[in-house]
């Protein structure tokens, strides 16, 4: 198809059918991941710094799309739970680190495992062997568009 060509109506469908899907699944799996005293905002970043040593608040706060001012008070949240420290960053001594503390770490672990658990939970419970593997190849069709 060239890039100046309308999609297929079956393009567009699938496309809202996707985008619908998607949107309402993410928020099921990430409301599985219970957690407790911390907002969703906060959840998510501990989720961030799990593969990484450390990120900057601006980097976080253009990760998950928020303005800056709003990241720095989520961080300073975290911070006073307990769950992530600064440190400078050895590369730049001007910049500062976040990176989560072994409190931070567990916590972002257990979300993950549950969110894990859930979504494994539903797909058993609710779909056949057939449809769980209708899901898998779904999945690859779906890979293929993240990838230029």
């Amino acid at each position: 198809m060239s890039a100046h060509a309308e999609p297929s109506p079956s393009a567009v469908r699938a496309s809202q059918d996707v985008r619908s899907v998607v949107g309402r699944l993410r928020r099921r799996i990430r409301a599985a991941g219970d957690t407790g005293d911390i907002s969703l905002t906060q959840a998510s970043v501990l989720a961030r710094l799990t593969d990484t040593e450390g990120l900057t608040v601006s980097d976080l706060a253009a990760i998950e799309g928020m303005r800056h001012q709003s990241m720095a008070s989520t961080v300073a949240a975290l911070d006073g739970l307990g769950l992530v420290e600064r440190h400078r960053d050895p590369g730049d001594g001007r910049r500062m680190l976040i990176a989560l503390t072994a409190e931070g770490r567990r916590r972002a672990e257990e979300g993950r495992a549950a969110r894990g658990e859930w979504l494994a939970d539903q797909l058993q419970r609710k779909c056949t062997e057939e449809e769980r593997q209708s899901v898998i190849a779904a999945m690859a069709v779906l890979e293929r568009l993240i990838h230029d």
